[in-house]
């Protein structure tokens, strides 16, 4: 009786492993639910290109600076350079002695930028409220003595201009130029000026000066160092100590009455750059600061 229950336990049991087999193999076979397949995000629409707004053309500007005879090659050197960068001004110059420009601003010349060659001129017309902020001294000079190249007078100072050997001398008009007062003051302090001036021609600008001595019209002249390097005809024969006259200073402002003063700025604020510090030296001055 007990072997019959153990062959019916055996056979109960052996029927649940064959059905536990199946029951994994089944599971095993069945192919695995595809996963849920995701519809791809839209690309984003390009956004067109704008093209690029076409840049506005400046007006075009003109300006006129008045400058002094003894900056005319410096000037017209510095304008070029200038107009290559900011090609819608034009720079137009009025060359005078720096008296002469004074004058024509105080009449209403249509003067944009005063470059002067010395301060006197720029601080009376600043006194006079003509000029438009506070100038700037941008370069500084020398003043000399010059005779004609074969010139073969014994003259090593400028106290030996009042020699009786000398004859004529070129000087400029201390009323309208500033060499011109330079040199008075250089004479006074030297205590010849009676015996200079005795014998002086007065020239209207500095330019004419140095013809003069070039042309041997005269035995000798005052100039600015700036004026006697431009040329071979003459010789340098003294420099004035600077102790015995007024500051050698190139002043530049804008006049008031112009109409353009951002762009007159601008130009002086090149006056100030590298560039034009080379160019400045190139032609013999010194920068101020």
């Amino acid at each position: 009786m007990k072997l019959k229950r153990f062959i019916a336990f055996g056979l109960i049991t052996l029927m649940a492993l064959v059905l536990l087999v199946g029951c994994t193999q089944q599971t095993a076979s069945e192919p695995e639910a595809p996963a849920a397949q995701t519809e791809p995000e839209p690309e984003p629409e390009a956004e067109p290109e704008l093209e690029p707004e076409p840049e506005e053309e400046a007006e075009p500007v003109e300006l006129l600076i008045g400058a002094a005879m003894s900056l005319v090659d410096v000037v017209e050197a510095l304008s070029e350079i200038y107009t290559e960068e900011f090609p819608h001004i034009t720079l137009t110059h009025n060359f005078a002695s720096s008296g002469a420009l004074q004058g024509q601003i105080e009449e209403g010349a249509p003067i944009d930028i005063f470059f002067s060659a010395a301060a006197g001129q720029m601080r009376e017309l600043e006194e006079q409220g003509l000029m438009y902020g506070d100038s700037d001294i941008v370069v500084t000079n020398t003043v000399v003595l010059i005779v004609p190249a074969d010139s073969d007078l014994e003259i090593e100072d400028f106290a030996d201009v009042a020699l009786d050997t000398v004859g004529l001398v070129g000087v400029g008009d201390p009323e309208a130029m500033p060499i011109g007062r330079f040199a008075q003051e250089v004479f006074t302090a030297l205590d010849v000026e009676e015996d200079v001036y005795d014998k002086a021609v007065l020239a209207s600008d500095v330019r004419q000066l140095l013809t003069w001595v070039e042309m041997g019209e005269v035995d000798a002249g005052v100039v600015f160092m700036t004026d006697a390097i431009t040329s071979d005809e003459v010789r340098i024969v003294a420099v004035a100590d600077a102790e015995l006259h007024a500051p050698s200073v190139n002043p530049v402002g804008i006049v008031e009455t112009s109409s353009h003063k951002e762009e007159a700025q601008s130009f002086i604020d090149f006056l100030f750059s590298d560039t034009a510090r080379a160019i400045f030296e190139e032609f013999g001055f010194t920068m101020y600061r």
